[in-house]
Order: structure tokens, then C-alpha cells, then sequence
């Protein structure tokens, strides 16, 4: 994520000089893909690119931590990682090494409303993955060995990247407060004792619940003959059942009014921090768009608001920047600032809300704003450089909006975006009364002589 952020920033200053041009490129160039249903539900996108001898193939499964069980949560997360064991007809641990032994490469990844997983191969092998999804979508075997293995792992990860981690707990927490009571709550890594206590039967449930054919997006792209991948897609696909349709609960968001509180003391931290957070609009609402460029002119490079009044010029800070998550059904802006040595997280907080009060009053400058274009379309862009980047897009435009041709035309919703609406935006939600505020503080050390 750092190194991409930063690609997408150094471009900013070419991109100012032939904002035009990008406007223009992204509208010459879209991506040309067809699409059909099996009649088993599972949709299908082919995207035709010859620009290397490359195939990436991925299956976009509509299933995320907001659809598990709360007393049961991390399911979603965990069969990420259980999809990499055996199927009846693939030996335990050999999908990695089918996939790295004719060159290709492959990963995964799981959020709160989607699981993904996606390889590139040399076009010439783009029968291997079909197959092995194949298997994995309705052929995996869920048995003590796997789930023990995974189990593991799984504990490992969260050790790794929440528990022993300065400020580890922060994203967590702050999306128990500012989602309490609905199923974004809880975060796609899930809890270890729920995933600890649950048996084989509940993990075969939530497999034959929502990794059906039914349920999930296929995209094939790159260097591939249409007619023939249909034929691949039937032969591997088209036998498979339709699944039961998926009844899901009603998301509910419940109004969040007031502010939470909370100091943490923490043995890892090495400086105070401070973590601030808003609900924020959902994906694709008229907002979001304004909402992410507000979110690139708070906290985009030294150059933000954020960076430059807290750490350039009052100095109260060594470290500032915003993270903007919009999902299916809500939204969250997160702000943290890491206190300068000698600072307080109370000045940290004061100057943050000072500009954010600037920034509603003010609004934004042009300069501002045209930064917040140029990052837009140089986002837009860079996300479809490749064969397996412009499948995700068409996977991910289909699964959230029923529109795989979204891919080629959203960046449009970014040029609509007015001065007006970014000033709008920030009265609208960053409201200073309304958020989840978490201090985290170094844990004072014992002295071990005195017995403390």
C-alpha cells in the first residue's frame, strides 16, 4: 500500500501540467470485455488484452466478515487462507505449487463484504487456474488436518499484524464504536477464540452457504481467445449446481450520535498517538467521490493539510495522515496524528480540529483541488495497467454494482466533483461532536529492582 500510494504521488506533478490528457486517455481507452450467466448463476466477464502473454484469472466471491455470525466471526478471513489446502482432486499444499511451477503467481485477500482470490499465469496455462477454482469453489475438503493448519496460521497473522504491534488494536476498536451494534463492528480478521472454538460442521456451513457458483463473479483476462475460454468455462464450471439462494440479514446501521473516548496504554508504542474516525458516505454514493478527495487533500503526501499544519509548521506531530474506507453500506475516515516528543496528544487533537474547522469554513483552494483531480485520475489509471488489474476492476464493478462497464467510466464521477462539494462534504461528516477518539500512550516501564 505505501509503495502504491507513493507511485500514484510521484506522477502528481506531471499529471498538473496534462490533467486534460489523462481525462481524455481515460476515456480513449476503455477496457472492452463481454459477459454472460452460466446457468448455474455464476457470472462471467472476459477481457481480451495482448499487450503480454499474460492470463489472470479471478473469482470474486460476494461474501465478507459483515455475513458472519458475531459470536462466530473471522470465518470469511479464515477460508481465505482454507482455500489454500487440498480438494478432492488437489493434493494438500499443492495449489501454490501447481500455480508457481508454470511460472504464474497467485494471492487473496478478504474484506468485509468480499473475498477474492486471483492468479496470472503465461496465457498458454490459463486451463491451471480455471481448473483449480474450479475445484476450489465447490471440491475443497474441510477436515481436522486443514482446518489445524489454518487455524494456526490464521493466529500467527493476527499476532503479527494486531497484537504485537505498536497501536496494533486501534482499527478494531475503532470500528466496534463507530459500527456498534451492526455487522461492520468487527473487523475481517476476526476474533482467534471464535475461530478456536468453532467445529468442522460450522466451517462446512459457511462453505456450502456462500461459495456457490451462484454467488460469484469469474473474470478471465489477458492474452486469450474468447470462443475458447467460453469452452474452458463450460467444461469447468457449467457442471457445477446451482446453490441455495442466499437469504442474507438486513444490514442495519444504527444513527451514531455523540463521542466515544478511550485511552489505551501501550507496552509497544514508543510515542503517544492519536486515532479520530467519522462515518463516512458508501461506496458509490454521490459523496464517496468527494469524500476520497477530501480525503487525498487532508492527508495525500507532505504537501496535505494534515501533514503540513501538524507536522511542518506547529510541529506537535512527527506523524500525520487519513485512511478512507468506503464500503457497500457505510463509510469510515480515520485521521491519526503520532505526537512529537515532548507534545501532547490533547495539542495533536486541537490543532487536527482547528484545520479540519478551517477547512469547513474555507472550503478548499484551488490548487487543492486541482491536486485532488490529478490524484483521482492518476488512481484511475494506474489501477488498470495490467491484465489482472483491469479484471479486478470489471470483477469489482459487477459485484458491488451490477455494472462491470463502471471499470471504464467512474472516473467521470470524480470530474463532477465541485469546490462546493468538497466544503459540503466536510461539514456533512466530519462533524467534531459525532466520532470515535482513541488516545494511545506509551505504558509507563516498572523499574524491576523496585518490585513495581
Amino acid at each position: 500500500m505505501r509503495l502504491r500510494n507513493h507511485l500514484i504521488l510521484s506522477a502528481i506533478t506531471v499529471c498538473s501540467m496534462v490533467a486534460g490528457t489523462y481525462q481524455s486517455t481515460a476515456q480513449m481507452n476503455p477496457i472492452k470485455f463481454e459477459e454472460f450467466d452460466l446457468p448455474n448463476g455464476l457470472h462471467c466477464i472476459l477481457h481480451v488484452d495482448k499487450s503480454a502473454p499474460i492470463a489472470a484469472v479471478i473469482v470474486h466471491y460476494r461474501v465478507g466478515s459483515r455475513d458472519e455470525n458475531p459470536k462466530r466471526n473471522g470465518f470469511a478471513h479464515f477460508f481465505e487462507h482454507l482455500m489454500f489446502e487440498g480438494t478432492q482432486d488437489i493434493p494438500r499444499a499443492s495449489i501454490s505449487k501447481y500455480a508457481e511451477g508454470v511460472g504464474g503467481r497467485l494471492n487473496a485477500y478478504t474484506s468485509f463484504d468480499e473475498t477474492v482470490y486471483h492468479m496470472e499465469v503465461p496465457a498458454h496455462e490459463v486451463k491451471l487456474p480455471m481448473w483449480i477454482e474450479s475445484q476450489r469453489m465447490r471440491n475443497l475438503i474441510i477436515d481436522k488436518i486443514g482446518v489445524e493448519t489454518q487455524r494456526g496460521v490464521v493466529k500467527e497473522e493476527r499476532k503479527m499484524s494486531y497484537d504485537n504491534r505498536p497501536y496494533g488494536t486501534w482499527n478494531e476498536k475503532s470500528n466496534k464504536l463507530l459500527f456498534q451494534g451492526g455487522s461492520y463492528a468487527w473487523t475481517p480478521i476476526g476474533s482467534a477464540q471464535h475461530i478456536d472454538s468453532a467445529a468442522i460442521p460450522e466451517f462446512q456451513e459457511f462453505y456450502d452457504r456462500f461459495y456457490q457458483p451462484n454467488n460469484a463473479t469469474l473474470v478471465i483476462s489477458g492474452d486469450i481467445d474468447t470462443k475458447q475460454i467460453r469452452g474452458f468455462i463450460d467444461t469447468y464450471f457449467g457442471s457445477i449446481p446451482r446453490g441455495k439462494d442466499i437469504v442474507r440479514e438486513k444490514f442495519i446501521l444504527e444513527p451514531y450520535n455523540g463521542t466515544s473516548r478511550e485511552t489505551i496504554e501501550d507496552p509497544k508504542a514508543q510515542l503517544p498517538a492519536m486515532f479520530v474516525s467519522y462515518r463516512g458516505p458508501k461506496m458509490g454514493d454521490v459523496d464517496a467521490y468527494a469524500f476520497q478527495m477530501l480525503n487525498d487533500i487532508l492527508a495525500s503526501g507532505e504537501s496535505s493539510r494534515l501533514y503540513q499544519r501538524l507536522v511542518d509548521k506547529d510541529q506537535v506531530a512527527v506523524q500525520a495522515s487519513a485512511f478512507n474506507w468506503d464500503l457497500q453500506y457505510a463509510g469510515r475516515i480515520s485521521m491519526i496524528g503520532v505526537a512529537a516528543p515532548g507534545k501532547e496528544l490533547s495539542s495533536v487533537e486541537k490543532t487536527m480540529d482547528e484545520e479540519i474547522k478551517r477547512l469547513q469554513a474555507e472550503g478548499v483552494t484551488d490548487e487543492e483541488f486541482v491536486k485532488a483531480k490529478n490524484i483521482a485520475e492518476v488512481r484511475f489509471l494506474y489501477d488498470k495497467k495490467g491484465a489482472l488489474d483491469k479484471g479486478m476492476a470489471l470483477a469489482k464493478a459487477h459485484t458491488y454494482f451490477g455494472n462491470a462497464n463502471l471499470a471504464n467510466t467512474e472516473i467521470e464521477k470524480f470530474y463532477k466533483v465541485t469546490k462546493e462539494d468538497l466544503k459540503r462534504v466536510a461539514n456533512k461528516y466530519l462533524t467534531l461532536n459525532d466520532r470515535v477518539v482513541l488516545y494511545y500512550v506509551p505504558k509507563a516501564k516498572t523499574d524491576a529492582k523496585s518490585g513495581g
